[in-house]
């Protein structure tokens, strides 16, 4: 009796297991590359500093080039945890979705569902090495005195849980997670529901349908995470008054109070400037993730 062929890696239920996150974390590192020092710039900008032009020839020229890089590992252990965990999930949820619907396109309401589990999940999973990154970012930004001088990612870890505690890794995680949430259910269902539509109603080739359906992407998840990126900047910022007391009393009294003095288009001030930010890596990440995945296909796995 012969024997039996071995399984490969692309055979391997493992593999199939693994490689959504795989394919998800590769990505997100990748587009992290091409876009830290804009958003490198960026922190440096929301810290006061000045325009993008100034702020990015002054540290060129005090900090030099490396400077743009600042934070990198931070930024890329980011991606390897929360994007690894929401582009994932978000596959893996959304081919069970699919299994259980016999094989058919999932209607756009159940694919955003998808997307803000999968955007909970990575949020929770990535919000140590999201707090190592904004804190490796601003850390020049600080008197001399008050500086950490994290080495890199894991060491600016390491110091955040011995000198604070373990649970101090996940500060600030409530607003984070619901702020993903919005940003992913915008990016994932949009990015899928683009594709079908690029792909299958117009008729688009490969190359278009993923460019269209980024840009598509990229613009959803600006629009549906800003609301609540501008609550939590306003919580953040606010001073109390000469009582003591402060002008909001929670994320929600903001919402409330925003929408009663300014109306649902206040909570989008600065939407060209925020979808500058968000846009360019969310289509980034799922052009390189294209690629990863067409590699894969001509290697066999």
């Amino acid at each position: 009796m012969a024997e039996g062929k071995p399984k490969t890696a692309a055979t391997s239920g493992v593999w199939a297991t693994v490689k959504p996150f795989v394919n998800g974390g590769a990505s997100g590192m990748l587009a992290t590359c091409v876009i830290q020092p804009i958003d490198m710039v960026k922190v440096r900008i929301q810290l006061g500093q000045g325009s993008a032009v100034h702020v990015a020839k002054t540290m060129v020229a005090q900090e030099g080039f490396g400077s743009l890089y600042k934070g990198l590992s931070a930024g890329l252990l980011r991606q390897a945890t929360y994007t690894t965990a929401r582009l994932g999930s978000f596959r893996v949820l959304t081919n069970k979705a699919v299994e259980a619907n016999d094989g058919k396109p999932l209607p756009l309401l159940q694919k955003a569902a998808i997307g803000l589990t999968a955007g909970a999940i990575g949020a929770s999973v990535g919000s140590p090495a999201d707090l190592a990154l904004i804190r490796m970012q601003a850390d020049a930004t600080l008197p001399v005195a008050q500086r950490r001088n994290y080495k890199n990612a894991f060491h600016a870890l390491y110091r955040i849980t011995a000198d604070e505690g373990v649970l101090s890794l996940w500060k600030g995680a409530g607003p984070t997670v619901v702020r993903a949430m919005a940003l992913n259910m915008g990016m994932l269902a949009s990015y899928d529901q683009s594709v079908e539509f690029f792909r299958d109603s117009l008729g688009l080739g490969e190359y278009s349908t993923v460019v269209g359906a980024s840009a598509v992407s990229g613009f959803f998840a600006s629009a549906c995470s800003l609301p609540f990126d501008y609550v939590k900047t306003q919580i953040q910022k606010m001073q109390p008054d000469a009582s003591g007391k402060y002008p909001y009393t929670g994320s929600l009294d903001c919402a409330l109070q925003t929408l009663k003095s300014g109306g649902p288009l206040k909570f989008y001030t600065g939407f060209p400037v925020y979808c500058i930010r968000i846009a360019p890596h969310v289509m980034m990440t799922w052009i390189f993730l294209n690629q990863i995945q067409k590699f894969q296909k001509q290697v066999g796995l």
